[in-house]
């Protein structure tokens, strides 16, 4: 179950909302990808646990993921504890990824600084050899990925690297809407939410535009690194 890009996120639709357009285009570019929910988003405001999965299985077929699976921790609740470490640490080893995409280092939502800090420590640790790990019955062997990359969701934070989904983001905004509980909808009679008004969608709209402006195209993803430099050996290759 090998793949090039792990993806995190703390409820289903974070990954759609903040990196679904980088996700298609590393699909186009035929490079593997699995997706995993840590929680089932049952504390959301609108939906249900049992629609949220319809909705992250329609934006799974629009993204073209390998895999996508949701560990099922305790949405608001879940901690960076070992029980959890060691969870996501065995998820790290089952996929073995070159790349984790995790959630934003600083957001609004509580879930996110603290998925974002859970995914970070849980790639470091998962390099260590002392520390054991099973799936399927199977010992696993150490594995820690090159890169963690933390997509930028709501709060507005300094991307260290913007990524060009001009191509993909029509696509992206068709996998967002899967979630049709979530988002505005003026047939629904659920409550409205921060995210479940019409300007959301121009934000998101928005974000995308800001970020693509800043390096010379029309929509872009942004994505901030915790630690260690982007290497080259040929600068051409940054262009």
């Amino acid at each position: 179950m090998k793949v090039d890009i792990l993806v995190f996120a703390a409820h289903p639709d974070d990954a759609e909302l903040s990196c679904s357009g980088t996700i298609l285009a590393h699909k186009d570019l035929g490079y593997s990808v699995a997706l995993v929910d840590l929680t089932e988003g049952e504390l959301g405001t609108r939906g249900s646990v049992s629609l949220r999965k319809q909705e992250a299985d329609a934006a799974s077929l629009i993204l073209g993921i390998d895999y996508r699976e949701n560990l099922g921790f305790r949405d608001g609740f879940f901690t960076k504890d070992e029980t959890h470490l060691l969870k996501v640490i065995e998820i790290i080893r089952k996929y073995q990824p070159q790349i984790v995409l995790a959630n934003a280092i600083s957001d609004r939502h509580i879930d996110h600084g603290r998925a974002s800090d859970l995914v970070h420590d849980a790639c470091f640790l998962a390099g260590l050899t002392k520390i054991q790990t099973h799936h399927a019955g199977i010992n696993q062997s150490p594995w820690r990925p090159k890169k963690v990359y933390h997509y930028i969701q709501d709060q507005l934070l300094k991307p260290d690297i913007v990524f060009d989904i001009s191509a993909y983001f029509p696509k992206k905004m068709e996998s967002i809407l899967a979630f049709k509980s979530q988002f505005f909808n003026p047939n629904s009679n659920e409550p409205v939410t921060p995210i479940a008004t019409p300007e959301f969608l121009d934000f998101i709209k928005g974000r995308a535009l800001e970020f693509g402006r800043s390096i010379g195209v029309t929509y872009g993803e942004g994505f901030q690194i915790r630690t260690g430099n982007i290497g080259s050996s040929n600068l051409l290759n940054l262009l």
